[in-house]
């Protein structure tokens, strides 16, 4: 029964570091992009930010799994590990996201979040998983 309680406790640990790193990714974005995101996404049914925030939210979930899944053993280790890999994730997504704003035409950050459907957001979302995939892979 202690075990049961024991990874209890883990879980729910790394659910709330898995949760923190997800809304700093949500103002990540929101900080990357013009507006209020939960507006555009909510009220004005913005699928471009709803492909953009959703890509960075799988790409954060992905790191923090990979984490926890290499490092369970050790508790403390996989705590540290989940919140620096995490924090590195973030770190590395704004920063591919910056560096496709200086090679594309115009605000990288309106275009995404444009009413109308543009194929940017694509590209921008497939760059948060390819990141979220390598730094991932450099967990294990």
């Amino acid at each position: 029964m202690s075990d049961i309680v024991n990874g209890l406790g883990r879980a729910g640990t790394y659910g709330v570091l898995g949760v923190i790193l997800l809304i700093l990714g949500i103002g990540l974005v929101d900080l990357l992009t013009p507006g209020k995101l939960g507006k555009q996404i909510w009220e004005e049914r913005n699928r471009n930010a709803a492909v953009l925030l959703s890509s960075a939210l799988l790409g954060i979930g992905g790191i923090v799994f990979t984490s926890i899944w290499t490092t369970y053993d050790d508790f403390g280790k996989g705590l540290a590990s989940t919140a620096a890999f995490g924090v590195l994730g973030l770190v590395m997504m704004g920063l591919a996201f910056l560096v496709l704003d200086l090679v594309t035409p115009g605000k990288l950050g309106a275009t995404l979040v444009d009413t109308e459907p543009h194929p940017a957001v694509w590209i921008t979302a497939s760059c948060n998983i390819a990141v979220a995939a390598i730094v991932s892979a450099s967990i294990a």
